[in-house]
């Protein structure tokens, strides 16, 4: 008899639901986050279909699961609320609404990139959290700065100029800062390294380095998000899961356009800033285009645009194994 399992994952204990075809429930009970829970759990389970939650924690037990033999699904949670609110009409753990959805085939599930893809994405994710970190500090040292009536507009914080006026002014908490900030970068170097390495491996990477605008970090940032293009059918669906779509509204003949939401907010990030490099120091297709918008649209509309064409881009050129063209690229012309 075949069972069907869903587990709620949290830090430090999931809760699990096993219910036979029938959707009875022959099992249910909290265990561990760690390989001992899980084998306690799954203990005389030999066959059966499990269904784990997207969240902080759902990597380990998620290759646990793939690597003893079971057939595991990983369920988008935004998509997950709203089936589970129509379908599900009790006040059930969260683990038996996912067995329940689980046994009616009504999973959404979220794409698991391959080891290699994950080890990628964890890099990235360091080095912009580090990065996010020393930004704290030199916003710190300005507030220190301004409380003292000290103009630093004309430094860049980052820059060894900066730091040797920033030591001579002998304000002990900017130094601090300053240690600490030196600590960050260190670290952010050897990771840029790691990532330098790994880019110059990678065959992706150096074509969309032909991007005037996009370096190697951007470019396997921008690998590292999307993982394989071909679980995209086409340039729009890539656009949407970077949350580049922006939301619309239709009622009658009025249909009308709002603000960009969901979707992969570093993906989203790093196109938008490789898009606002590329129109400020290169003449292209991409470049006319922003500027024709820039003339109609306010604030950064027209890099969010720009954006989501570059996104396209993007997707054509891993597609096709194309270089960038300044002067644009149509696919359908070239078969």
């Amino acid at each position: 008899m075949n069972r069907y399992i869903g587990i709620d994952v949290h830090k430090d204990d999931c809760h699990g639901t096993v219910q036979d075809e029938s959707g009875e429930i022959v099992k249910q009970g909290y265990f561990r986050n760690s390989p001992p829970g899980y084998e306690g759990f799954f203990d005389g389970i030999e066959e059966a279909e499990v269904v784990v939650e997207a969240g902080a924690a759902w990597q380990p037990v998620y290759d646990w699961l793939d690597g003893n033999g079971f057939e595991v699904k990983l369920a988008d949670p935004r998509k997950m609320r709203i089936i589970a609110e129509v379908k599900i009409k009790t006040d059930a753990r969260d683990s038996e609404a996912l067995a329940h959805l689980l046994r009616a085939n009504l999973i959404p599930e979220v794409y698991v990139p391959c080891d290699e893809r994950r080890e990628l994405r964890r890099i990235v994710k360091r080095r912009g959290k580090l990065v996010m970190e020393r930004s704290k500090y030199k916003n710190r040292i300005r507030a220190e700065l301004r409380k003292r009536g000290i103009d630093s507009e004309g430094y860049y914080l980052g820059t060894q100029k900066a730091k040797r006026w920033l030591r001579n002014l002998e304000i002990e908490s900017v130094d601090d800062y300053l240690e600490i900030m030196n600590s960050i970068s260190e670290r952010i170097r050897k990771l840029e390294k790691e990532i330098k390495e790994i880019a110059g491996e990678m065959e992706e990477t150096q074509l969309l380095m032909t991007i005037p605008g996009v370096s190697y970090y951007s470019a396997l940032t921008i690998i590292a998000e999307i993982a394989t293009v071909d679980r995209f059918p086409t340039a729009e669906h890539l656009c949407s899961y970077a949350g580049l779509v922006p939301s619309t509204s239709q009622s009658g003949s009025k249909e009308t356009h709002g603000h960009i939401q969901g979707g992969r907010p570093l993906l989203r990030w790093i196109v938008c800033q490789c898009a606002h490099n590329h129109v400020h120091n290169t003449d292209s297709h991409l470049t006319s285009f922003y500027e024709r918008l820039d003339k109609k649209k306010p604030g950064n509309h027209a890099t969010v645009s720009t954006g989501r064409k570059l996104l396209k881009v993007i997707y054509w050129m891993l597609k096709e194994g194309e270089e960038f063209h300044s002067e644009g690229y149509d696919p359908r012309q070239s078969s």
